[in-house]
């Protein structure tokens, strides 16, 4: 693995991830592990998730707690951040990673199905983080980091409500950011490009968007889940202690100016 930076105010702080079993999720919980906090997980795919748990303890890291929730029970989403508080401490780090990037013409949208993209991709972010607030505001501050996306900068089309919810993200961020800002809680948006995870792999990159991918970005590389993972310790941590309301783009130089 790569020699990446250790950072020690995040041992044994307590973090609390959404869609933590696969992907860049995934990638946070384990790094978050890596840096010795005590993590505490949500997803909807169970197996994913235990294996992820059986994979950390076999490697011999302290384990992260997992607990199934779907985010758009926001009822049940209030109840996981409250077992979280039990089982790893008062929250101080949530990262808002859960999404779904579901392909959608907007002829066939219908009510329901916008409403269910607004719940999926943006309305638990906000949630969570009032649900997190009380316990950063009684610790003297804390960390809140919101997943948005470049898909709707660069006008990214066939996915109206999925680029609506994300462009809400930051809008929320910079909001939250200002109201909370006295309490020293920071707020800000990570912004992916294309990362190549399994997902992405299986559905959508064929050798022409691969191609088209490795030509738009100013580096042809790779955008991959630990890279995003690597931006979200290093909002976590005391190094990045005045920065908020603020959006960090990983992208390979992609969509960043747009």
């Amino acid at each position: 693995m790569t020699d990446y930076a250790s950072y020690p105010s995040l041992r044994d702080k307590p973090v609390f991830v959404s869609g933590g079993g696969s992907g860049i999720g995934e990638s946070i919980v384990e790094h978050f592990c890596r840096q010795q906090a005590r993590v505490f997980f949500v997803d909807i795919n169970e197996e994913a998730s235990t294996a992820l748990v059986d994979r950390l303890k076999a490697e011999g890291l302290a384990a992260p707690v997992f607990r199934r929730c779907d985010l758009r029970d926001i009822a049940d989403l209030r109840k996981a951040v409250a077992e979280a508080k039990e089982a790893v401490g008062p929250i101080r780090i949530l990262v808002n990673n859960a999404a779904h990037d579901q392909r959608h013409a907007p002829e066939t949208v219908e009510p329901d199905y916008w409403d269910d993209r607004m719940a999926v991709n943006l309305r638990h972010q906000f949630f969570a983080a009032q649900a997190v607030q009380p316990m950063m505001q009684a610790a003297g501050g804390g960390s809140i980091i919101n997943f948005g996306s470049v898909s709707w900068r660069l006008k990214q089309g066939n996915m109206p409500a999925y680029t609506t919810a994300k462009a809400g993200v930051e809008g929320l961020t910079r909001g939250l950011a200002r109201d909370w800002g006295k309490q020293h809680i920071r707020v800000n948006t990570v912004m992916p490009g294309w990362v190549i995870t399994q997902r992405q792999k299986d559905l959508w990159l064929t050798p022409e968007a691969d191609a088209r991918r490795a030509e738009d970005q100013c580096i042809p590389d790779y955008v991959m889940p630990v890279h995003l993972a690597q931006m979200v310790l290093w909002l976590s941590a005391d190094d990045s202690a005045l920065c908020t309301g603020q959006t960090f783009v990983v992208d390979a130089g992609w969509a960043t100016g747009l």
